[in-house]
């Protein structure tokens, strides 16, 4: 497929919208509709038996919030994109919407692996990433995130959730799964290295 010619047909702090004629590979013409949004970060804070306040349980941090086009509030891990439609080193990006939606620092910031959020309509990527070494602190939320909570669960909580329908942000469980495939020793191949 080609792209003959391209308009935007839209454009707001988080977004744009274009319209491209295309050419088709049999050489018939055709239209497509196209979402364009910075590439954003998600990130799994993941709190160690060690230190978390069961002894022997790991935990995830959440955030839960209203999601306007479903209308209702969802759980997910934090992510976001920087605003302006501004494009931020990966790690930065990681670091900055962690500290922005939940407080917490991040010792140590591991990519899992690159989401895509609806290729068959949007440009849209994403990295996931596993935080851990966590420091609470205050959150930074942007005034979109004003309704926001975050919450600590259980693992077995968080895929609980999951089954019931609580958690239904793909991302989320994408990004879930990259972080049971590098636990399992797959890094490389999460990674496509």
């Amino acid at each position: 497929m080609r792209t003959e010619n391209s308009r935007q047909v839209y454009a707001n702090a988080w977004m744009t919208v274009r319209e491209d004629a295309v050419r088709r590979a049999d050489g018939s013409d055709g239209i497509y509709g196209v979402v364009d949004k910075p590439n954003y970060a998600l990130i799994i804070p993941l709190e160690t038996g060690e230190v978390s306040d069961v002894p022997g349980v790991e935990r995830v941090q959440l955030v839960e919030q209203y999601r306007y086009p479903l209308g209702i509030r969802r759980w997910e891990f934090p992510q976001g994109t920087a605003p302006g439609l501004v494009e931020l080193d990966e790690l930065e990006l990681a670091g900055r919407e962690l500290r922005e939606e939940t407080g917490l620092r991040a010792e140590r910031l591991v990519e899992l692996g690159s989401l895509d959020v609806a290729p068959g309509l949007s440009s849209q990527r994403g990295r996931a990433f596993l935080a851990t070494g966590l420091t609470p602190g205050e959150h930074e939320r942007e005034v979109e995130e004003q309704d926001m909570r975050s919450a600590w669960f259980t693992r077995a909580e968080f895929e609980r959730m999951i089954r019931q329908g609580e958690v239904t942000d793909a991302q989320s469980i994408a990004a879930y799964t990259l972080l049971l495939l590098y636990e399992r020793g797959g890094a490389e191949e999460a990674n496509g290295s």
